[in-house]
């Protein structure tokens, strides 16, 4: 039930903004009596669309069993506490996949079992508890999720040595990776990837777009060109250029931002760590600036090298196409890491993976997430 509930709470993906994914399943002697999800940002929340759910099927929830796959709020936001609503329509008893982190909207397992009503916290949906952790993510620590997707050959790389990488991956596969931008909050790049590509980043031939993604660029001296598609379109898709802290107010720059704050983009400024920016506060401040609850990563190996050698990325979509380069000289996914032995390697738990025609989606998460 857990796992039906995870199900359909995915239906909101792309819709609920800095709100959880939350599916609730109400069930009475084996049998699914209603089921909801919170499906829009401000919108009612899982709880009270299951509850209504049972009463457009003619059900009475009273002394029924709530599945659900975060534990009921308790106090009033945009929408009242839905223990409460629990409490009152007799539910006896309410199964949670997950705690709600947020200390403003915990404490609901507490005030059922006050009024009498049995709580059970239970891990047995891996799902259910996978479907909570950019929420959890972005309460505990402030940072938003971050997604690292690229296509490669068996052999692992992503470009022949010239640099070729068009197209590794099948139609479908591409199509797949624009279902993905369309449900993310940013899809960030670097700027290897735009004066290599002059890329877009937007979600296109999708069905339906659930999330206009913010497009963001880490340009640590601020050295893209005005030319790029990225800028040309800022004012009809909100583009963002992180560079480093000095540059984002020096004299020197002053000129370049006005024209780029003119054509429509934000420029924002990070502190340097090392050679490069600092990730870290570049994600923080998506988060602060920009309400960014989920990150798509589409970039070169540099970028995505340094993400990992920091531990930011929480899960991976690696399209693997059937394809062999036998190239030692060709692109890997991830570079600039030192890695003398296998303990230093960054460690994936296997999520799921899915044939695409000829090509193979694997997604993994980052073990301890």
């Amino acid at each position: 039930m857990l796992d039906l509930a995870a199900r359909v709470a995915c239906r909101a993906e792309g819709y609920v903004g800095e709100n959880p994914l939350v599916g609730a399943v109400v069930v009475r002697d084996g049998r699914v009596i209603g089921i909801g999800h919170h499906r829009r940002f401000g919108d009612v929340h899982a709880e009270r669309a299951a509850i209504s759910d049972c009463t457009r099927r003619g059900e009475n929830p009273r002394g029924a069993t709530m599945y659900v796959t975060l534990e009921p709020c308790s106090h009033t936001g945009k929408q009242p506490p839905c223990a409460d609503l629990l409490i009152e329509s007799g539910i006896a008893a309410v199964v949670c996949a997950r705690r709600d982190p947020n200390p403003i909207a915990a404490g609901g397992a507490a005030k059922l079992e006050k009024a009498g009503v049995r709580v059970r916290f239970s891990s047995a949906s891996s799902a259910a508890i996978a479907l909570s952790d950019p929420f959890v993510k972005r309460v505990t620590t402030g940072l938003p999720w971050v997604i690292a997707k690229w296509a490669q050959t068996i052999d692992g790389r992503i470009a022949t040595r010239s640099g070729e990488s068009k197209w590794i991956s099948s139609d479908r596969s591409r199509r797949r990776v624009h279902a993905i931008r369309a449900r993310v909050d940013a899809v960030l790049t670097g700027m290897g990837t735009v004066l290599a590509d002059d890329p877009m980043l937007t979600a296109r031939d999708v069905r339906r777009v659930r999330s206009r993604a913010i497009r963001v660029v880490a340009d640590s001296d601020l050295d893209i060109p005005e030319d790029c598609a990225l800028v040309k379109t800022a004012r009809d898709v909100r583009t963002v250029i992180v560079c480093e802290k000095e540059l984002a107010t020096t004299e020197i720059t002053r000129e370049k931002r006005m024209r780029l704050t003119m054509a429509g983009v934000l420029v924002i400024g990070v502190p340097m760590r090392g050679p490069g920016l600092d990730l870290r506060e570049l994600l923080a401040e998506l988060a602060k600036q920009c309400g960014v609850s989920t990150v798509l990563v589409e970039a070169g190996p540099g970028l995505i090298g340094s993400m990992i050698d920091g531990d930011l990325i929480d899960e991976l979509r690696v399209f693997v196409a059937p394809l062999m380069l036998g190239d030692e000289m060709a692109k890997s996914a991830a570079a600039g890491r030192i890695a003398p032995s296998l303990s230093a390697a960054h460690r994936y738990e296997l999520m799921r993976a899915k044939r695409i025609e000829n090509d193979l989606e694997v997604v993994y998460r980052r073990k301890g997430r």
